[in-house]
């Protein structure tokens, strides 16, 4: 009797391929979901690089729109016009600078006629006079004139009308000449600091009569040897004085 003797196999069994192909399976499914949360993080990466993006983007925009709104509120608040505005002012002009600024005190019709005295050689040009007068303004005169809406103001002439009917009412406040009988020379004051003070008030009124100022300034001396030298040489002038 011949013996026949049992070799195992090499070929895989239905099991093995089974359990292969599971693991092959599971691998799969863990390097998908690793790609899946790659994308994600890149998208969520990008989403935040761009809203970062955005918001620089958006916040010079509203630097930029800042900026140009206030260069347009500037401009707003110019009240020439842009005739005025635009007008090329002359290479050799220079702004005379004798006439002390009003500041809403005095009578205003007084400063523009000293205005237009000191600018008689542009006095035809209504762009220098209403370019130049600002530079005269000062304190609530000032502020007036920054508050004039924009492009009311075409000529020289309604320029000057609007000041002095705006401070009319500060004609009030002039002092005439009576004011100077009540300034005297203080029992401890300098002659410098008495003339220095009478000199301030009377800049304050205007067309003085130049003897009633003198009458006043020796009128205001003290009893002292000045005082009795100028009763003695009796000055008829302010220069003699």
């Amino acid at each position: 009797m011949t013996n026949h003797s049992t070799t195992p196999s090499n070929n895989p069994t239905n099991a093995d391929l089974l359990a292969a192909n599971a693991a092959l399976q599971a691998e799969n499914q863990r390097m998908a979901e690793s790609l899946a949360a790659m994308q994600n993080n890149d998208e969520q990466k990008n989403k935040k690089e761009n809203t970062v993006q955005h918001e620089e983007h958006q916040s010079e925009s509203n630097v930029k729109t800042g900026e140009t709104h206030a260069k347009m509120t500037r401009r707003r608040n110019n009240p020439f016009s842009e005739e005025i505005m635009s007008f090329k002012m002359p290479m050799n002009f220079t702004l005379p600078m004798t006439l002390s600024p009003y500041k809403g005190i005095r009578d205003p019709k007084i400063h523009v006629t000293k205005f237009e005295s000191m600018m008689f050689l542009n006095s035809d040009s209504d762009p220098i006079l209403c370019r130049s007068f600002p530079a005269f303004l000062d304190g609530a005169a000032l502020l007036w004139f920054s508050n004039l809406p924009a492009g009311s103001i075409s000529s020289f002439d309604e320029f000057t009308k609007l000041f002095i009917n705006h401070f009319a009412a500060s004609k009030i406040y002039v002092r005439d000449s009576d004011y100077l009988s009540i300034i005297k020379q203080g029992q401890h004051e300098s002659l410098k600091k008495y003339m220095t003070r009478f000199t301030e008030a009377n800049m304050q009124i205007s067309d003085l009569n130049p003897e009633v100022q003198l009458h006043a300034i020796k009128s205001g001396l003290r009893p002292r040897k000045f005082q009795e030298a100028i009763a003695v040489t009796k000055p008829k002038t302010l220069e003699e004085f």
